[in-house]
């Protein structure tokens, strides 16, 4: 269970530094956001897919646990 906590804790790490990454990205505007600005929003999406995915694990093996 410590190492699905771990997990979570990264997978919301990344996904705040991709959203915030993106936020500035489209704020700035330019090359930049024009070639990336999709792929981190989509970046974006899947991890926070992931972490959801994870916070469900961790809940069903906790309830399963007690």
């Amino acid at each position: 269970m410590k190492t699905l906590s771990i997990l979570l804790a990264a997978s919301l790490v990344a996904v705040v530094f991709v959203l915030v990454l993106g936020l500035v990205a489209m704020a700035r505007g330019g090359e930049f956001n024009r070639n990336y600005g999709n792929k981190l929003m989509r970046a974006r999406v899947a991890l926070q897919g992931l972490a959801v995915m994870l916070f469900l694990l961790l809940v069903l093996t906790a309830s399963q646990g007690s």
